[in-house]
């Protein structure tokens, strides 16, 4: 039957990430998201620029106010305190990491991106803001290594999407925490199933131009790689507070549109106004996928994750 072919193609899937290096195609998703001028995502994105899934509680009235709730409930549900470090594996443009240093001085962060541009915007924001306490490293994950027990707290968002060797991964968390360490993960995620993206053709659209070697992983995917690091507590966020977050980024895009044009023009030249249209179209495409059945079938999950001999 159905379910049990789905089920092999589960398991074929899960053997063949451990054989994966941790991330593929690292140099596209850069291309793709990461290197597209900060400019674009000024326009796009909230205050605290959080090009990941927001959170609309009751009474929520902007993208400002939805960024800052979902920060507060990382902080939260990792169990963040002053005098932590903390890793914030894949960055972005630094929403976690330049709110978590402000909201918690006497902690020490890491920010860790590949992008060159992202860590020039949050290295310059850290100034403006008079942040002393928050470092930036440009790396790739494949390469990425840390001296043993370097961290209380491992958070990142969003990021895992982007990675195929769970366990090599995980392994490596193991070791950069301490013995009472615990690492936070925010993914988007299917119900039940996990596929990659792969271009076969131009109905590939969202893998050629936007995810390029990006996985949408279920969700308990993560439970299946749990030799190192285990599951202490899971958490869902319906997936229409992301339907609600691509909205408010593809209603910015039309307000902000010649504006929006003039900042990805260096990047895209000729090709602009396609990609302007792609930009949106990506935008109504993650509304559509994370609001379908009320959001219930794509959502966002939480973990937070321990040392495997932790009691």
């Amino acid at each position: 039957g159905s379910d049990h072919h789905r089920r092999v193609r589960f398991e074929a899937l899960m053997h063949s990430l451990r054989q994966s290096s941790v991330a593929l195609a690292t140099e596209a998703a850069n291309a793709q998201h990461y290197e597209v001028p900060t400019g674009f995502f000024r326009l796009i994105l909230g205050r605290h620029l959080k090009y990941s899934a927001c959170l609309f509680a009751p009474g929520t009235t902007g993208l400002d106010q939805a960024e800052a709730a979902m920060l507060g409930l990382y902080a939260e549900r990792a169990e963040l305190a002053d005098g932590q470090h903390i890793l914030d594996l894949g960055c972005g443009w630094g929403s976690f990491s330049l709110w978590a240093a402000a909201r918690y001085p006497g902690a020490r962060i890491t920010a860790v991106s590949n992008s060159a541009s992202q860590r020039q915007w949050i290295e310059d924001e850290a100034r403006r803001r008079g942040l002393d306490n928050l470092r930036l490293l440009t790396c790739d994950v494949n390469r990425l290594e840390f001296s043993a027990e370097s961290f209380d707290r491992v958070v990142s968002v969003e990021m895992f999407e982007h990675v195929r060797n769970y366990a090599e991964l995980l392994g490596r968390i193991r070791r950069w925490l301490t013995a009472e360490g615990r690492l936070f993960v925010h993914i988007f995620c299917h119900r039940e199933m996990a596929y990659p993206y792969e271009d076969n053709g131009d109905d590939d659209w969202m893998a050629r131009h936007f995810f390029t070697g990006g996985l949408m992983p279920s969700v308990d995917t993560l439970a299946r790689f749990d030799d190192d690091l285990m599951i202490e507590q899971q958490w869902l966020v319906p997936g229409d507070h992301y339907a609600r977050t691509a909205r408010c980024w593809c209603e910015n895009l039309d307000t902000n549109r010649d504006a929006a044009r003039a900042a990805l023009l260096p990047v895209y030249g000729d090709d602009v106004d396609t990609w302007l249209q792609r930009w949106r179209m990506f935008f109504m495409a993650c509304e559509e996928l994370f609001g379908y059945r009320g959001g219930e079938e794509w959502l966002v999950a939480h973990y937070r994750m321990k040392l495997r001999s932790v009691g």
